[in-house]
């Protein structure tokens, strides 16, 4: 265990440096950068352009070698600091400290909830294996998990939020709100991400569904299930003990790698809705050509990602006595 346990902390910490490096080395191949970004924004605004080559030159340094920026970003970063924010003028790190609490309220809420109506529909579904009940949840689930969550996303913008008006269209808070552990702040904060909640749980939970589904049907054809009924035990018992404890475990790890997946995907999501979580921060910066805040905002997204998959290899054992043993689908 010590040697797994060395082993996956070792390959995570080098999947992230990794990335880190090359994420500092691509980012700096895309064309233009963050002056250009600003020249041109001064031109549309009709900015004098004597006036532009003023501001653009106060912002100009000396050309530093890729391999010192690297030292100092690598650097930086074991101390703390994420580096300047060129297009917001503030500390990275001050940004994702803002940004991120947001980001993992919605996405972590959306997964969570997504798995719980994944489990019960997929467990009912193979209850009723064959039914007109399961033939129209699945196709339900199909059809849901075939839409795109930015699709679905737009079109709650549309409907819900500009026609009838019963959600808000962007923004975490209302004006005014003030932040803090009080009732008006927390069904504020909900009022806001109800939206994109629902976008991520109504396109994602079909799959799960389907997933928990084939399980629970497997489950149910095992020699543990049989022996149970012969046993009189009841219905209940059988279908929460057995059937549905076993069919959840192998779930398990989607669950925590797909929260890392959401996460990353907030960057379109948080830009429909105008949700200033690290998405949307990344959408700008990539807008912008900010690099430091391009960096960091991914660096996080990668870690977050990372993270999930590593607490998932190293706690799944406990759950599931038999992946330590090395024994056969049974009941315990």
């Amino acid at each position: 265990m010590n040697s797994y346990f060395v082993k996956r902390t070792g390959r995570a910490i080098l999947t992230i440096w990794l990335v880190m490096t090359l994420t500092f080395g691509m980012i700096r191949l895309i064309p233009g950068g963050p002056i250009e970004m600003l020249r041109a924004r001064l031109i549309r605004q009709g900015v004098d352009p004597s006036r532009i080559d003023a501001i653009v030159q106060t912002y100009k340094q000396d050309p530093t070698p890729v391999y010192v920026e690297y030292y100092e970003y690598v650097t930086s970063l074991l101390s703390g600091n994420m580096g300047q924010s060129f297009y917001y003028q503030e500390p990275v790190s001050a940004l994702i400290v803002d940004a991120l609490p947001w980001t993992v309220f919605v996405m972590v809420t959306a997964t969570i909830l997504l798995f719980v109506i994944a489990i019960l529909l997929g467990a009912l579904m193979a209850y009723h294996e064959g039914t007109a009940f399961d033939t129209a949840a699945s196709s339900a689930s199909i059809l849901l998990s075939s839409i795109p969550f930015y699709v679905l996303a737009i079109g709650f913008v549309v409907v819900l939020s500009y026609q009838f008006g019963l959600f808000p269209a962007r923004y975490r808070m209302s004006p005014g709100v003030e932040p803090g552990f009080t009732v008006q702040f927390l069904s504020n904060a909900i009022y806001h991400a109800a939206l994109p909640i629902a976008s991520v749980v109504l396109t994602q939970a079909g799959l799960q569904a389907l997933a928990m589904r084939g399980n629970s049907i497997q489950v149910l054809g095992e020699d543990f299930v049989r022996v149970a009924r012969l046993r009189g035990l009841s219905d209940r018992r059988i279908a929460v003990r057995y059937v549905g404890r076993n069919a959840i475990l192998p779930m398990y790890t989607g669950f925590l790698t797909l929260i890392g997946f959401n996460i990353g995907g907030s960057v379109i999501l948080e830009q429909v809705f105008t949700y200033p979580g690290i998405g949307y921060y990344m959408y700008q910066a990539l807008i912008n050509r900010d690099y430091a805040l391009m960096m960091g905002v991914f660096l996080i997204i990668t870690t977050t990602l990372v993270v999930s998959v590593y607490i998932a290899d190293l706690t799944y054992g406990l759950i599931d006595p038999r992946v330590q043993s090395g024994g056969q689908s049974e009941a315990y």
